[in-house]
């Protein structure tokens, strides 16, 4: 495709971080000084995903309050719109933006407004992904969860676990997602971004409709065919992946492998900021490198809707406006 048939392209998108996808403008705006790139974007030689994260210090400081999180929302669609995504599945973590005097409740409720506001404006379906962190105790996160359960259905579609997978393996949030699964929240988990292939097998174990990444399946045939045979998600996100190092070089990089193993690969931004991406750019990115074709883009994106946490109404809806 040119590059004006992939910016015309009807888009979904349902790995992607709030956080790490807020515009300069908005987080210069919120902290009331100028930003420089360099402390918002990862460098081109960025050595890990320890030393990506760093890059979510100051888009945090602008979402510890009603306002801070309105605003981010309308800002996140506003820069969705640009490029036509149809429809998105935001996900954050309430739990880092909780303080004192402002609860879990308040945080979504408070993101919602922002996002419903920016749905009117710029007619892009949403549904939000609650993230737990795996450096937050399992108390903390199945509060924060449960809080969350409150808005299934209501701007809210699932849950999430984030964080450090390198220190802390998903062995350890077993008993954590056995009781979100009992809440009735859907959830994906990042998985397989830091190269260990059993942590994608544990979340599916426990009932992980999606998975975020799963690059450590390259390679490994038993893992790729538990993901095929229960239609599980697969969320790449090229540009990040390189990025923090989830393969070393460009050439490693198992698109092609999964599209050919049959998995439901789906195409993502992770953090468009923090990457300095679009889907746009990641669509581009993979049809120049891995020579992915125009179809097997078009069947990602309804890959996207098949395997997203909307409803069967809204799935349908989905896949009648890609074509």
């Amino acid at each position: 495709m040119t590059e004006q048939e992939i910016q015309g392209l009807p888009k979904i998108e349902l790995h992607c971080h709030l956080d790490g996808s807020l515009s300069k403008e908005f987080i210069e705006g919120r902290l009331g000084r100028q930003i420089e790139w360099k402390e918002l974007q990862a460098a081109e030689d960025c050595e890990s995903l320890a030393e990506y994260l760093e890059k979510f210090t100051l888009p945090l400081e602008c979402l510890h309050n009603a306002v801070g999180l309105q605003k981010a929302g309308y800002d996140f669609l506003r820069s969705l719109a640009k490029e036509n995504v149809i429809y998105t599945e935001v996900r954050f973590a309430p739990g880092s933006c909780v303080c004192e005097g402002f609860s879990t409740e308040q945080v979504i409720e408070s993101l919602l407004l922002g996002l419903e506001q920016g749905k009117k404006d710029f007619g892009i379906e949403y549904n939000v992904i609650a993230c737990a962190m795996r450096h937050h105790s399992e108390e903390e996160n199945i509060k924060m969860l449960k809080a969350a359960r409150l808005f299934l259905g209501e701007g809210l579609c699932g849950a999430d676990l984030a964080g450090s997978e390198a220190m802390y393996p998903m062995s350890q949030f077993k008993s954590l997602f056995t009781q979100v699964k009992r809440l009735g929240l859907p959830f994906t988990i990042h998985a397989g971004e830091t190269g260990n292939a059993v942590n994608i097998a544990d979340a599916v174990s426990v009932g992980a409709g999606r998975i975020g990444h799963g690059i450590a399946m390259r390679g490994q045939e038993a893992v790729k065919k538990l993901c095929k045979d229960k239609r599980i998600g697969i969320e790449l996100c090229p540009i990040s992946n390189l990025q923090t190092k989830a393969v070393a070089k460009k050439e490693d990089y198992p698109i092609r492998e999964f599209l050919e193993s049959g998995l439901f690969v789906t195409i993502n931004t992770d953090n468009r900021t923090v990457s300095g991406t679009s889907l746009a750019r990641e669509i581009a990115f993979i049809q120049q490198e891995y020579g992915i074709q125009d179809e097997e883009i078009r069947a990602m994106m309804e890959n996207a809707a098949e395997v997203s946490f909307a409803g069967e109404e809204m799935k349908e809806k989905l896949k009648k406006k890609l074509w």
